[in-house]
């Protein structure tokens, strides 16, 4: 049983994740190669279990969308350093993950009022509120192995970095299957096929 103290803190803490903004993702950069946060490494998100008690419906987020709706699926990314994802679309519904992955891509599959139905990187879907959400486009290494940031959109151009799975950037222009990739100021182009958040929803 969670105790009334642990379950105001989450309370809480639900109200301070209003207030987190901006914040950039960073990424160690060691011998050339980009590696993702080491303390979070690929696993970019934390299951919290689920309250064993009857919730009441109805609630709706306050806080004014900023992730504009339109025509699903479409992307979107993480925009606070902390983000919970929840099993419905209310503050009222069991937190199931906790995001601390700010500029993280997502894709969202519906839209209700001021929540947004999202997927991430390995599938797992659940309901964040909008206003946590950004359009800007990022994208995430995936994959086996590291993936080169190439100078030009081609594998005969120069190689400048190397990049690991788990690595978020700012996604730019795609074109004849490479993509603009920035690392957090490492830019090149990047395989398209190595970027989750990349291409059509």
């Amino acid at each position: 049983m969670w105790s009334i103290g642990f379950e105001i803190s989450l309370a809480l803490m639900d109200m301070e994740n209003a207030l987190m903004r901006a914040g950039a993702n960073g990424q160690a950069i060691m011998r050339s190669i980009l590696m993702p946060d080491q303390k979070k490494l690929y696993a970019f998100r934390m299951r919290i279990p689920t309250l064993l008690i009857a919730l009441a419906l109805g609630m709706n987020g306050l806080a004014p969308a900023l992730a504009q709706d339109r025509e699903v699926p479409y992307w979107a990314s993480i925009s606070s350093p902390e983000v919970r994802m929840r099993v419905g679309p209310s503050r009222d519904f069991p937190i199931e993950w906790v995001y601390k992955r700010d500029g993280l891509p997502v894709k969202i599959v519906r839209v209700q009022e001021s929540w947004r139905l999202v997927q991430d990187p390995e599938g797992a879907q659940g309901w964040m509120a909008a206003s946590l959400l950004s359009l800007e486009r990022t994208a995430i290494v995936v994959g086996e192995g590291v993936t080169p940031i190439r100078t030009s959109p081609s594998d005969t151009s120069d190689l400048k970095w190397n990049v690991e799975p788990g690595v978020v950037g700012k996604l730019g222009k795609c074109t004849a299957g490479w993509c603009e990739f920035d690392a957090s100021g490492r830019a090149g182009w990047v395989l398209k096929e190595r970027l989750w958040g990349a291409g059509e929803p």
